[in-house]
């Protein structure tokens, strides 16, 4: 007998399947706190949820019997993923249902900018007749950017390209050349070129490291006084201060959330702005999408509960069986090195060349080359990536992979070196695993070094001579930031090093830019990646 716990309102839909299961219980409990939800959540084998259960490092501290959690929506803000790993529990999301109604959501907005619907609207019920006040602007022919072309951001360039808008699109791992969108979707390097030219700019990414405030003063400098932005993706995509100083200040015309960096938000200067559209976070909220997500969700725990078979999660290869046991902690460090290449490589991929050496060469690597994959691209597409469709989403994005093998590892009893080349540059990660079980990155680039691939890291490419492990130490003394350990590869006939850094907190984007502006930094990554399951 299975049990399953729904800790969120969950469509009647999703409900029935559950309970049309014989040896199923379901308990529906809404609205529980995560120390409520922690004292029960081990007594079930599945979690249902929306977005407003806490699913906290404290609420899985005592998982119990707990193996699967879906979340009926596309975000897994909610739930510590990293802790439910290591505690052998899937996580699911339900990608596919909120598509279309978050997608309708941005063109409502747009629409709404546009025509000042909110404002019109809102005057008329007052009894006022202000036509001429409200002159707005045909979205026909004006351009459209579009950051991120996963599922949704695809889907409101298709809508826009119906409209008769012109659309221009930033997704560094998105390939137009197998796609329906070849010829009609424009490409571009960078954000930067994506602003210079657009008259309304939407989001469609995850809330990474990499994508937190990609949008931010620079850009919102860049773009027309005319020009708009939208964000019915994830809170913090747009940096929220910039934007409020940008519209204050008239560097842009007008903005349209629907969700923010804090819900509901507690500063309310940028939602209380004139030229502020707000909604709030209604993207996923249709009748459909409810219905959609809750039987996806419904049949995603019990196909995991009753065949082992796992659909739509986010951490997936941790959990693939068939792997063989030697192979795992291989996986485990490939995972990691894609996604510190992800990290410090800018630019469109074009390919990743994966090398095994030495006793790797002797074993079949393919999942751990899928494990890669995952790394580099989790984080960087809003649709969950997993051991079953990496290598289809790598094909979908025009990217070549080339496997090689050779018997010949150096110093070392087996290697993996993975080089990633991008339409600007090039970068390479070597690593191997000692004691059987100890991932470790031995090299970036030619920079030869020992590295726990592990927490938050900072990873610089800065010049070699004294005074830079000083300035480093010293700013980040400034703010009160422990370094937990340094580690460094140079090159003395260059001048250059690679430094690594392991914090004990998250810095902010202001400290890393302060870093980046050091005299003799030349690129600046922050990384965040799991703990090591092994280390104390």
């Amino acid at each position: 007998m299975f049990r399953i716990l729904v800790a969120d309102k969950l469509a009647q839909e999703g409900l029935d399947i559950l309970q049309a299961e014989k040896d199923v219980t379901v308990d529906v409990k809404v609205g529980l706190k995560p120390d409520e939800l922690a004292k029960v959540v081990g007594e079930y084998d599945g979690l249902i949820i929306r977005s407003g259960a806490k699913v906290t490092a404290e609420v899985l501290e005592h998982s119990g019997r707990l193996k699967a959690i879906a979340r009926a929506g596309v975000g897994v803000d909610n739930v510590d993923v990293p802790t439910a790993t290591r505690k052998g529990v899937v996580v699911m999301n339900t990608p596919d249902g909120n598509t279309i109604s978050t997608a309708e959501q941005t063109i409502t907005l747009m629409f709404g900018l546009a025509r000042h619907l909110y404002k019109a609207c809102d005057s008329l019920k007052k009894g006022e007749w202000e036509r001429n006040k409200f002159m707005g602007r045909q979205l026909e022919g004006k351009t459209l950017g579009v950051v991120g072309l996963g599922r949704v951001g695809r889907a409101v360039a298709e809508r826009a390209l119906g409209l008769g808008m012109r659309v221009v699109g930033f997704d560094p791992y998105f390939s137009p050349t197998e796609s329906s969108f070849k010829g009609r979707v424009e490409l571009v390097e960078d954000v930067n070129a994506l602003c210079k030219q657009c008259d309304y700019l939407t989001v469609h990414t995850p809330l990474t490291e990499q994508t937190k405030g990609i949008v931010g003063a620079e850009q919102l400098g860049l773009m027309k006084k005319s020009a708009a932005v939208i964000n019915c993706a994830r809170g913090g995509i747009i940096d929220e201060e910039a934007l409020y100083q940008a519209l204050t200040a008239g560097t842009i015309s007008a903005a349209a959330l629907d969700v923010y960096s804090e819900e509901p938000p507690k500063d309310r200067r940028l939602v209380e702005l004139e030229n502020v559209v707000c909604t709030p976070h209604l993207g996923a909220s249709t009748k459909e999408a409810q219905v959609v997500v809750a039987i996806d969700a419904a049949k995603q725990v019990l196909k995991v509960l009753k065949t082992g078979e796992v659909i739509n999660a986010v951490n997936a290869p941790g959990f693939d069986a068939s792997l063989a046991k030697v192979l795992r902690p291989y996986a485990s460090l490939a995972q990691r090195m894609g996604k510190i290449l992800g990290s410090v490589t800018q630019g469109r991929t074009r390919k990743l060349k994966v090398v095994y050496s030495g006793e790797m060469a002797e074993l079949e690597a393919g999942a751990v080359t899928v494990s890669l994959l995952v790394g580099l691209l989790q984080g960087q597409s809003d649709e969950p990536v997993n051991a079953v469709n990496a290598r289809l989403f790598i094909k979908e994005r025009g990217i070549e992979v080339e496997e090689i093998k050779s018997h010949a590892a150096g110093d070392f009893a087996t290697l993996i070196e993975a080089t990633l080349e991008t339409d600007k540059e090039q970068h390479s990660v070597t690593g191997t695993v000692f004691s059987r079980s100890l991932p470790r990155i031995v090299a970036i680039d030619d920079y030869r070094m020992e590295m726990v691939p592990a927490g938050r890291m900072i990873i610089s490419f800065n010049d070699d001579k004294p005074g830079v492990i000083g300035g480093v130490g010293n700013l980040f003394g400034q703010h009160k930031i422990n370094i937990g350990s340094l580690t460094f590869g140079r090159k003395t006939q260059t001048q250059k090093a690679v430094l690594v850094l392991a914090l004990d907190q998250e810095p902010s984007q202001a400290i890393l830019r302060e870093m980046s502006e050091l005299p003799f930094m030349d690129g600046v990554n922050y990384i965040e990646l799991p703990e090591l399951e092994t280390e104390a």
